[in-house]
């Protein structure tokens, strides 16, 4: 998909991107809009919308559509966000019920402006599925909070059954790809998760920005140290000429490889493909 017509790098032959549409992603649409929600899934322009979509699968965007960093992989949009939505869990959650979802994802912006960064929000969006839909299980995918100790704290006390943070890159390019973060501050807020024990741990990176094949064994590793129990490894797609361009394309086969290195290396789930993110097929690898 030249999901690309904003893809300025030829996109190899082994991406594909499926474009067919069904009644259930007309619903999944009708209830985003007219609840007024935010998804990643548009936000990101992520390159399996109409797949999920179409399975009756979003990734839900609280706490607005405006992120306080300046990602250079991301196309959500940056600025200045405004004010807290304290309904905004409440929407979620009916949305949540009326698509009868199983499994429910829900990830934010990064709200630095927030002395929590947000967090009560999602421990308000936890609770507020759990009271709409007792039988869905919750994946979180939170920012760093800054480090917050409290504010991670706040989200698990909520009880999401998976906890996801990407650690998106290796350290050599956090500069230049995530400026405002910091890996080892990633590290320790997936580690803090792993030492809390209630939640699954999960975390992910792009690839194809200018690591190397040892710079991300070596991440893997830190991750599993970290108490990670799954992995998502994606390839970077440039979502406009003005994000970063990509540097490789992975062919399928050396995700194969770093999947089957991922396993040897004691991850519980690895998911690692040109077209995976980190919310991909995330109900099948949680189980039943």
């Amino acid at each position: 998909m030249r999901h690309a017509g904003r893809e300025t790098k030829r996109l190899p032959s082994w991406i594909k991107i499926r474009l067919t549409t069904n009644e259930r992603l007309a619903d999944v649409r009708r209830l985003i809009r007219n609840n007024h929600l935010n998804t990643v899934c548009q936000s990101a322009a992520c390159p399996n919308q109409t797949e999920c979509w179409n399975s009756g699968t979003a990734t839900f965007l609280i706490l607005g559509n405006i992120c306080t960093r300046r990602c250079r992989f991301c196309n959500v949009p940056k600025g200045k966000p405004e004010g807290l939505d304290s309904d905004e869990p409440k929407r979620v959650a009916k949305v949540v019920e009326l698509l009868q979802l199983n499994y429910a994802v829900v990830t934010s912006v990064t709200r630095d402006d927030l002395p929590d960064g947000g967090a009560a929000i999602f421990s308000e969006t936890i609770k507020a599925i759990r009271s709409s839909a007792p039988n869905c299980r919750i994946e979180v995918l939170i920012p760093d909070f800054q480090g917050s100790e409290a504010s991670l704290h706040t989200v698990l006390q909520a009880g999401p059954d998976v906890l996801n943070h990407n650690i998106e890159t290796v350290p050599v390019l956090y500069p230049s790809v995530r400026p405002l973060a910091d890996y080892q501050r990633s590290l320790t807020v997936l580690a803090r998760t792993g030492s809390y024990g209630s939640s699954l741990v999960k975390s992910g990176l792009m690839l194809g920005l200018g690591e190397t094949k040892e710079n991300l064994r070596a991440v893997m590793m830190d991750l599993r140290n970290a108490h990670c129990d799954i992995l998502t490894l994606g390839q970077y797609l440039q979502p406009t000429k003005n994000h970063l361009p990509v540097k490789r394309f992975y062919h399928p086969d050396e995700f194969s490889d770093l999947r089957t290195q991922g396993y040897e290396m004691g991850f519980r789930h690895v998911v690692a493909g040109p077209l995976v993110r980190s919310s991909y097929h995330a109900e099948q690898l949680v189980g039943k």
